[in-house]
């Protein structure tokens, strides 16, 4: 019995696949699936950010207890929370299926990459509103290039790099 993983890879990847033969000559077929799955969730990301700023925060500060969190760093954690299980479940089961390492390795390293990308989520998102002056949605898009930037490189090339066949 094949598992429900397996039914939502194979969908995902036949979309996928679909769009990429007009691309074919010009990217591989790995880096359009990472930049297919990566841009959705991207996409997801930042719809999830701008409905949290502009309707559950209301553009106002957040405050817990003692600490008082800006609506656009608020935002930022209540839309990371949703998607980075869904980017995690896009690299394991679409994109990175064929890594050889284990589930708990692949966790693991992701959760890495994580923390740094939140880190530079946070960083630039106060350089961009705080400092600059920017409106946080399109702040939050001009990080978030910066940041695929940093996240493909590690991902590809450190965190999910295949393991060497013996």
């Amino acid at each position: 019995m094949k598992s429900i993983h397996y039914y939502i890879r194979v969908t995902i990847l036949q979309w996928i696949d679909f769009f990429y033969k007009p691309f074919k000559k010009y990217i591989p077929l790995h880096t359009f699936r990472y930049a297919a799955c990566g841009g959705a969730n991207t996409l997801f990301d930042i719809c999830l950010f701008s409905l949290s700023y502009n309707l559950v925060f209301k553009k106002h500060d957040f405050v817990i207890g003692a600490l008082t969190l800006s609506a656009p760093i608020a935002s930022l954690f209540l839309a990371l929370s949703i998607s980075l299980p869904t980017g995690f479940y896009l690299n394991r089961y679409v994109v990175f299926q064929q890594t050889g390492l284990k589930r708990r390795t692949q966790l693991s390293r992701y959760i890495m990459v994580t923390a740094i990308c939140i880190f530079l989520n946070y960083i630039f998102l106060k350089i961009f509103v705080d400092y600059f002056g920017f409106y946080p949605t399109p702040s939050k898009v001009i990080t978030t290039m910066l940041v695929v930037i940093f996240s493909y490189t590690a991902q590809t090339y450190i965190f999910f790099k295949t393991k060497p066949q013996n």
